[in-house]
């Protein structure tokens, strides 16, 4: 059975940074990958920072240059890093992955960043 377990979300000062992490069960995000994806409210879910199984790395623009996603292989566990937080990064964050086509979601940790 799969489980994403995200975690590390709370209430951070804007131009501070924060640290999310998403412990992963059932399955290896050095095989199969991991995304982070944020969701605020009335908005649609988007990307974050995705990681391959080889350990490439993407951002999108709207958060390049701010965000950091990283993995532990041991603890099978994918970080994901942002500095210079905005009142706009508030949203829940949730990692995701997939095998064989399927995509495995986590529960979600808010964040939410005020001035």
């Amino acid at each position: 059975q799969v489980q994403l377990v995200e975690s590390g979300g709370g209430l951070f000062q804007a131009g501070g940074s924060l640290r999310l992490s998403c412990a992963a069960s059932g399955i290896l995000f050095s095989i199969n990958g991991m995304n982070w994806y944020r969701q605020a409210p009335g908005k649609q879910r988007e990307l974050v920072a995705a990681i391959t199984g080889g350990g490439t790395t993407n951002y999108p623009d709207s958060v390049k240059g701010r965000v950091t996603i990283t993995g532990d292989n041991a603890a099978n566990t994918v970080y994901l890093q942002m500095h210079s937080l905005k009142p706009e990064d508030t949203a829940v964050y949730y990692c995701q992955t997939s095998r064989d086509w399927r995509p495995f979601w986590g529960q979600g940790t808010q964040v939410t960043v005020s001035l």
